[in-house]
């Protein structure tokens, strides 16, 4: 299949700009893959899709606020960092901007308690940093840095948190999990009181998302690598209600391929941890999930190609134009999708 395949018109005016309150208030557009019927709905009413004894994953990660702005120390020029990857305690891989002012050996200064020298340079703008700091590097960037929002977001985040998910918990990531971002802490309880497990996994989302796809052919197009991880007792939990023939819900796209990269042709999840290049796109196999909360995505991006294999091509492309017909919000801080078979 083409990228072009995978483009659709979308009006500037549906891209989200900033976040809805409450969260679990943003509109939910349900779609049974068999029946091949839409609903919409709220996303609190996701509620009334789940079943005792279904699994929901999750994923933990937690966004570093990791874009910082400071200058050349030689030249004063403005520079923007991304940090996207921690290689050891104090060197990074990160995106510098603009990339053609910076230089192996160029000291960036960001405060008088932060710095950095660049000492490599890759494609795409990539760039390998060493930091020299005074005091916790952790403080310093959490009161430095700014969310790394994605360049379609204009209006400034006021509240840096409502680009966390409410159970974020380990940071590495470049970018929020974005489906995760419409559960609210009481929407989480009322799930569990159903008798739904809540089971969380771990990706750190990574340079992927900021990288679109530029081969004519998907096949072409070379996926980036992400850092994951599963417990034993994640793990556990999972194959154990895949058992009793109970479903498991991916919450986004990072949870889907964290389930994928840990899973094995029958569908058993292994514990584990490692780095994943996993591309899914139409006619590849899902092992280890049966439903999927997801966001709309960007046109021709590797995340619409996945929800396309496990939705089917022409319903999801379909579901998109009905989407943009009915003035869903796009993107992070957009509406959400439930793609599911019937209740088992």
């Amino acid at each position: 299949m083409n990228t072009s395949d995978f483009y659709y018109d979308l009006p500037e005016e549906l891209i989200a700009q900033t976040p809805v309150m409450p969260r679990d208030s943003s509109r939910l557009l349900a779609f049974n893959i068999e029946e091949e019927k839409m609903e919409h709905r709220h996303f609190r009413d996701i509620i009334e899709y789940l079943e005792e004894g279904d699994v929901l994953v999750i994923n933990e990660t937690k966004v570093l606020p990791a874009r910082l702005f400071g200058v050349k120390k030689e030249t004063g020029a403005h520079i923007e960092i991304l940090l996207l990857n921690r290689k050891t305690a104090d060197v990074w891989e990160a995106l510098g901007k603009p990339g053609k002012r910076l230089h192996i050996g160029d000291v960036v200064e960001f405060s008088p308690e932060l710095s950095l020298v660049i000492r490599g340079k890759g494609e795409e703008g990539l760039i390998e940093v060493e930091f020299s700091y005074t005091g916790i590097f952790e403080e310093i960037l959490d009161k430095l840095g700014q969310m790394p929002l994605p360049p379609y977001i204009k209006e400034q985040l006021g509240d840096q948190t409502r680009y966390q998910t409410v159970y974020a918990k380990e940071e590495g990531s470049a970018a929020a999990p974005t489906a995760g971002l419409h559960f609210t802490p009481e929407l989480m309880q009322k799930i569990r009181d159903k008798g739904v497990d809540i089971v969380p996994v771990l990706l750190h989302v990574g340079l992927g998302t900021f990288r679109p796809v530029k081969a004519e052919s998907i096949e072409e197009h070379h996926m980036h690598s992400e850092f994951y991880s599963v417990s034993a007792d994640a793990a556990e939990r999972i194959n154990a209600a895949r058992k009793r023939g109970k479903r498991i819900i991916a919450t986004g796209t990072t949870s889907v391929r964290t389930l994928e990269s840990s899973s094995d042709e029958n569908g058993i999840v292994h514990a584990g941890s490692g780095n994943t290049q996993i591309f899914i796109y139409p006619g590849y196999r899902y092992k280890a999930v049966d439903a999927l909360i997801t966001n709309f995505h960007l046109p021709e991006s590797t995340l619409i190609m996945l929800v396309s294999a496990f939705a089917g091509y022409e319903n999801t492309m379909q579901l998109y134009k009905t989407a943009v017909e009915m003035k869903y919000r796009f993107f992070s801080f957009g509406d959400a999708c439930f793609f599911h078979h019937p209740k088992k």
